[in-house]
């Protein structure tokens, strides 16, 4: 079920109005979270629901054993039943056919053919998020920063709680699990600010991200045709149409959630006003950067230990970063981009050399944007080839008029670019946080709003359009 569907505006109300009937019934009330949160997941395929509840039953189990076991061993041995269990799961679902075709095509270098190792399987929703939510679950345990809960049904809802079931943000127990376990009231400024932030998320996703969409889609869609000049604007708009996708699912989320009475972390924080790339993965996806940071980089040593060993562990985690994106040598790349710009600067700030530069810091944001831009040609790109194409295509400089297809479509695109660029704009010299941008307006500014937004969200609305993250 996608939050920009019909079933979604006939699933979710239904789900409010009986949500606050149960007001004081905790219990009742999570029940129906959990029941509503697999009916959302199971509109698409009920046989993965499996997945989830066996992954759920692992962790709620392996959560137990960690905290009562009474030796080093047994505790790490409860963990990595947890950690082979999800992991391998991610594994079979998610990276078995790329190995696999990996293998075969490193045999062929060297003469032989092998068969077939590839399985007929589909990729379920989500997996690669609410696994990621669960193993913070089981090592936050392990590393005694959290209490397993007690109550099974409380643990179950953290796992597949439907606004962010499918694409985040990925929420950790310590946050989520507490307001789970925790009576809820009804509060008239949540309800503003999550209303608010959901038709601001459904403006981003289909006005904005569709509509520019449709020409990034054209154009990588066969790169060949295309000149350098093309396949720079349509890589400057992708870079503007998986912003607005993800940032727009984000603010659909958090703004449900907090309608439903919790609070989310913010997700996205206007990353492309960015003086560093660093600064960059402080505002994108902050839940996976804080994530990979936590979970991963500081697994792998941090920088505890040496300037080598801290690059080694910047780049291993922006290597997995990308492999958790996708199955593809294309999101290795990407991550491996970002890794070693990651490492540069580190290495330029340990050295005192940003500090030279601070008078000209603005500098930093068009240079930040630049190696964004580059890294997207390897995430946007439907395969490697493609992507070297487009590289080699951008950096022969054969510029020339872009092609630009029908001037309304890309008018369009133009105008709401130019509209989602300006509120950003207006929300970063404000500093203003979108999570609470709804407490500002009356009933009657809010009604206005909320009308202005609709009428546009059903001039531009298209039932066809996934959300680009639904594929990792």
């Amino acid at each position: 079920m996608l939050f920009n569907s019909f079933e979604f505006l006939i699933f979710f109300p239904i789900v409010f109005i009986a949500y606050w009937l149960l007001n004081n019934r905790l219990k009742q009330q999570n029940v129906l979270l959990l029941i509503s949160s697999y009916v959302f997941y199971a509109w698409w395929d009920w046989r993965f629901l499996s997945l989830i509840i066996i992954s759920s039953f692992i962790d709620f189990k392996a959560g137990s054993q960690i905290f009562k076991s009474e030796t080093p061993q047994s505790k790490k041995m409860w963990l990595m039943v947890s950690l082979v269990a999800n992991l391998g799961m991610l594994s079979v679902f998610k990276y078995y056919n790329f190995f696999a075709e990996s293998f075969s095509d490193l045999m062929q270098v060297f003469g032989w053919q092998p068969n077939d190792l590839t399985l007929n399987i589909i990729l379920p929703v989500g997996i690669s998020f609410y696994t990621f939510q669960t193993l913070s679950y089981t090592i936050d345990i392990y590393r005694k920063e959290f209490e397993p809960t007690k109550d099974i049904i409380s643990f179950f809802t953290y796992i597949a709680f439907f606004p962010q079931l499918v694409a985040g943000p990925i929420e950790r127990a310590s946050n989520l699990l507490p307001q789970i376990e925790k009576p809820r009231v009804f509060k008239k400024p949540w309800f503003n600010e999550g209303l608010i932030q959901i038709l601001v998320g459904l403006f981003r996703k289909i006005v904005i991200a569709d509509t520019i969409g449709a020409y990034v889609d054209l154009v990588y869609g066969d790169i060949e045709l295309y000149n350098s000049t093309t396949i720079l604007l349509a890589t400057f708009l992708y870079a503007f149409q998986i912003y607005y996708d993800f940032s727009g699912y984000s603010d659909i989320a958090i703004g449900t959630a907090k309608l439903l009475g919790f609070k989310f972390h913010q997700n996205f924080n206007i990353p492309y006003f960015s003086k560093s790339l660093t600064e960059f993965w402080r505002k994108w996806h902050m839940s996976l950067s804080y994530w990979l940071r936590d979970y991963l980089y500081i697994s792998l040593g941090g920088n505890r230990k040496g300037i080598v060993i801290t690059y080694r562990n910047l780049l291993l985690t922006m290597l997995l970063g990308g492999l958790w994106h996708g199955s593809s040598w294309n999101f290795i790349i990407w991550g491996a981009i970002h890794g070693i710009v990651l490492s540069i600067e580190k290495f330029l700030k340990s050295k005192g050399y940003l500090d030279k530069v601070k008078s000209i810091g603005f500098l930093g944001y068009p240079i930040t944007f630049c190696v964004v831009l580059v890294s997207w040609v390897f995430f946007r790109a439907q395969d490697l080839h493609s992507a070297s194409l487009a590289i080699s295509k951008i950096f022969q400089f054969n510029l020339g008029a872009p092609y630009i297809g029908d001037i309304n479509v890309m008018a369009s695109s133009i105008f709401v670019l130019a509209i989602g660029i300006i509120f950003d704009l207006y929300l970063f010299n404000k500093k203003i946080n979108l999570e609470e941008f709804g407490s500002k307006f009356t009933g009657v500014k809010l009604a206005v709003i909320a009308a202005v937004i609709i009428t546009l969200i059903n001039l531009f609305y298209s039932s066809s359009n996934n959300f680009i993250y639904f594929q990792f």
